[in-house]
């Protein structure tokens, strides 16, 4: 999707600390208007030979109510070794770190984008706080999002999905820009390194976090070589 360029007035000033609002400018950009999937990062890797930092690990992270160690645990087998992608095609790949996420998008021309770039094509200018506006994710009994409805990081069904969603499940969520799962589903990966920290910022709340995180000036951020169960990627480009 093509993404114009513009000023916008980043942050949130009744968020948490590191919103602190800003005046930001991005140029014209290219943005997937969906999340990378499994079927997508399965032909990469049949193209590449490509292997995960949590292959080469033998461990990833999965969230059962708090971060714990799961060997086995990596994208094809997501929660651990006695789980499996059948009938999760189109679901968004995870347990992919920032350098797999940077490996995919540059084997197709493409690179990660800024977290300037990640929140201008989520709210647009008028100062939204969801990409679909200010309505919470769940307003009126529309759902625009997949997310934790109980406190932050519990997995619930109320959607009929127990963690990931199939991408573009929720067109009522769509960004000003047409883009689908700015907020849900997973957390993206950015080319941002946060200084503070020394790890790159992630954008988006993911499938177990409330509607807090799923605003679109939240910031989170994790080491670079770290996937996790609630992490994936969407690439983008220069016109």
């Amino acid at each position: 999707v093509a993404v114009p360029g513009g000023s916008f007035r980043m942050g949130d000033a009744q968020g948490q600390p590191d919103e602190t609002p800003r005046q930001a400018r991005v140029a014209p950009f290219l943005l997937m208007r969906f999340e990378v999937t499994n079927a997508q990062f399965a032909a990469f890797v049949e193209a590449t030979g490509h292997v995960t930092d949590a292959e080469r690990r033998g461990f990833g992270y999965v969230w059962p109510g708090r971060w714990t160690r799961v060997p086995g645990a990596a994208w094809r087998r997501r929660s651990g070794p006695a789980s499996t992608l059948v009938g999760l095609d189109h679901h968004p790949v995870v347990q992919v770190s920032w350098r797999d996420a940077r490996a995919f998008c540059r084997h197709h021309g493409l690179r990660l984008p800024s977290e300037e770039e990640w929140e201008f094509a989520a709210r647009g200018t008028d100062g939204r706080i969801f990409p679909w506006g200010d309505a919470a994710p769940g307003e009126g009994g529309t759902r625009r999002a997949n997310y934790g409805t109980d406190e932050c990081c519990a997995a619930d069904m109320s959607d009929g999905f127990h963690e990931t969603a199939p991408v573009g499940s929720y067109p009522a969520g769509v960004s000003p820009f047409g883009l689908h799962d700015m907020a849900g589903n997973v957390w993206e990966w950015t080319a941002s390194l946060d200084a503070d920290s020394g790890k790159y910022v992630i954008r988006g709340g993911g499938w177990g976090n409330n509607p807090h995180c799923l605003r679109a000036s939240y910031r989170h951020r994790n080491p670079p070589d770290i996937g996790l169960d609630m992490v994936g990627i969407r690439c983008a480009g220069d016109p």
